[in-house]
């Protein structure tokens, strides 16, 4: 029998055309010749062949016999001992073979690599990167290097490997000519087209090279999809980052997951990493532009179920897997007006966080000093013995220097007095609740006190989209948290950057030389779910207003949130849907809206295609089950099916609520 992974190399050896000179470098390395080089460096553009080239790679050096440890620089972490403990094989084995896909993405390693991670590497041991990155110039003109590191700029291919490519992949004679005038030399457009063959092309078929390349030849390739699931798949893949087959199953629960991610895996743009399916960049961008004209609709339900999944997970999810979520969140709306006035997306000058280290105080006091006094260096110093839990220190991730530090304070209600005689800014915040909705006893408000990165000094960088995305988890996450705030020294330029997110509260106190701005949200006026699809609103889908405005969608927003709040009467009472004109004219609206939602939950039953949908209603709100999982043993159904009954559920109560709120309650007959 011959194997899986046999059939794929040798699909692979009869697809590959070209790169001779770097297979031969290679191969005389994997023979042990002393003059061979040790590492390998191979970079160019998206779609020139990097990945391909990497894999026919891997399969000479398996053929040979040789271990080997496949890293994809997409999903490496920020801490260079992340990358040591994935890649551990590579200095404890002797002979093995280290390959990192998709290098540019963890660029910031480079320096850390060369001088601490190669020069250990076990007896034997070879290693290749691929990016779209050159490497550092200093590295090529090392004379200590310059016999170890082959560097190679891949080029597009020339017409006779391009031709070659074609006959393997049995393009008819006449169209080949139109195809290369179309595709040139791009490995991954002539791949694409080798993939669509020669069915259902004519000689009058027009290839022009333009713009439009990939576009073109996606459309052609994926254009009859076996089914309306199979589209619905591909849906989902153009707009999250990274697709396991979870994340599939739960975005559409009605449909065989297991079945539609083996069909995404075959597709010719599609790699597998090790959290899932991740298309080829420009292949994943010509597909989802080709979608949003194709289907808005079913484009934009799509990123709203991959938003709700990702809210969940954002609860609910183990902690060392929230920061992944919160980055898939905010990729799916990277677009956005708003997230491209506060994020950076840089990876330049990548940084990793740790709590702080008792070491690390004199290195923060001197950054608090030299950025804002010494009167600001003092509150450090404070709040670092009251709340060191509240700190982040950032270092560099190439040479782990501290670049930078963060706090985001947790303080309790009510205010401890010598927190509010010691710090003026915490003071304002506490003095802006008291003015417009005090804050409980036993409740708390939340503070990002201080973003002190003195080389990038409050402006938009990899620190605050870090410590941002701290906040937001702690937010979502948090019970009790009655406020939320932000502080800047450049008040006037965070409010723009802040517009439509935090409010200005107007306080401006003053710590030594300098003065503050301090921006809030009231996290009981505006659920963390709202906040989010404000702060996230991508250009053509718009943030939701809330009910009053008239919206269909804002009002089914209100009806989730309101069943989200349902077991905390705070944050109930404060619910967008009571400005609904469900609970208008009441004399006890919270009381009246809670009956109505129950009396309307328990009419599902009165439909036999609406008794699960009740059951699943009332076990994941009404009943106390902590988790939906929770909810899904309770009712004894598998988490998809659940999922399903879930849904159901919420489109029909919120279809009867829309009907009751926009013509009356219906009368019995």
């Amino acid at each position: 029998m011959v194997s899986i992974g046999e059939r794929l190399s040798s699909a692979r050896v009869q697809a590959f055309v070209g790169r001779d000179e770097q297979l031969g470098r290679f191969a005389q390395a994997l023979a042990g010749d002393p003059q061979a080089p040790f590492a390998f460096y191979v970079f160019g553009p998206g779609g020139i062949g990097k990945s391909t080239l990497l894999r026919r790679l891997a399969d000479h050096a398996r053929t040979a016999g040789r271990l080997l440890v496949e890293l994809d620089g997409r999903f490496v972490g920020r801490d260079p001992a992340d990358f040591e403990r994935a890649a551990a094989p590579f200095l404890d084995v002797a002979g093995t073979v280290l390959f990192v896909d998709s290098f540019e993405h963890c660029q910031w390693l480079e320096s850390w690599l060369w001088h601490h991670f190669l020069p250990r590497a076990a007896d034997g041991a070879l290693a290749v990167l691929g990016g779209r990155l050159a490497p550092q110039p200093q590295w090529s003109a090392d004379p200590a290097w310059a016999g170890l590191l082959h560097t190679s700029e891949l080029e597009p291919f020339s017409e006779e490997q391009a031709r070659s490519l074609l006959v393997a992949a049995r393009i008819r004679p006449e169209l080949r000519d139109l195809v290369l005038r179309f595709a040139g030399g791009n490995p991954l457009a002539l791949s694409l087209a080798a993939a669509r063959g020669s069915t259902g092309w004519s000689s009058e078929d027009v290839w022009a090279p333009s713009a439009d390349v990939l576009r073109t030849l996606l459309v052609g390739l994926i254009g009859e999809v076996p089914s309306a699931a199979h589209r619905r798949a591909l849906e989902v893949v153009a707009q999250a980052h990274s697709t396991s087959e979870e994340l599939l199953a739960a975005v559409l629960p009605e449909e065989d997951a297991h079945l539609l991610f083996d069909w995404l895996r075959e597709l010719p743009f599609m790699e597998s990493t090790h959290r899932g399916l991740h298309p080829h960049d420009a292949a994943r961008e010509t597909l989802a532009a080709d979608l949003r004209w194709r289907a808005p609709n079913a484009f934009v339900a799509v990123r709203k179920r991959l938003a709700e999944e990702y809210m969940r997970l954002l609860r609910e999810a183990p902690e060392e897997r929230v920061w992944t979520v919160t980055d898939e969140l905010f990729y799916l709306f990277r677009e956005g007006e708003t997230l491209a006035r506060l994020r950076s997306w840089s990876r330049e000058d990548e940084v990793h966080d740790r709590p702080l280290h008792p070491d690390d105080l004199d290195v923060i006091l001197r950054m608090a000093e030299e950025t804002e006094g010494p009167d600001s260096a003092d509150l450090v110093r404070y709040w670092a013995q009251r709340q060191p839990q509240a700190f982040s220190v950032y270092r560099l991730v190439a040479t782990g220097r501290i670049v930078a530090f963060t706090a985001r304070l947790a303080l309790p209600a009510p205010p401890d007095p010598r927190d509010l005689a010691t710090d003026p800014v915490v003071a304002a915040a506490w003095e802006y609740t008291d003015a417009t909705a005090p804050v409980s006893a036993g409740d708390h408000i939340g503070v990002s006190r201080f973003t002190i990165y003195p080389e990038r000094y409050q402006v938009p960088s990899r620190v605050i989209d870090l410590s941002s995305s701290r906040a937001q988890a702690e937010a979502a996450r948090a019970r009790g948290r009655a406020y939320g705030f932000g502080v800047w020294r450049d008040a006037d330029t965070w409010a723009e950057r802040v517009r439509g997110t935090l409010t200005d509260t107007g306080a401006r106190p003053r710590v030594g030389a300098y003065t503050y701005g301090v921006f809030g949200v009231d996290w009981r006026q505006v659920p963390v779910e709202a906040w989010l699809g404000r702060f996230t609103a991508a250009p053509d889908t718009p943030a939701l207003s809330g009910p009053a405005h008239g919206s269909r969608a804002a009002f089914d927003q209100a009806v989730r949130e309101a069943l989200s709040h349902w077991r905390d009467p705070a944050a109930f009472a404060a619910c967008a849907l009571l400005r609904a004109r469900l609970a208008a004219d009441s004399a006890d609206p919270v009381e009246e809206l809670r009956a109505l939602l129950r009396q309307e939950v328990d009419d599902l039953a009165r439909d036999p295609r609406g008794v699960r949908a009740r059951e699943a209603l009332t076990a994941s709100y009404f009943s106390g089950a902590p988790t939906q999982e929770a909810a899904a043993r309770r009712l004894g159904l598998p988490y998809g099916t659940y999922r399903r009954h879930l849904r159901q559920g919420l489109d029909l109560l919120c279809e009867a609520l829309w009907q009751r709120e926009s013509h009356g309650p219906v009368k019995a007959p």
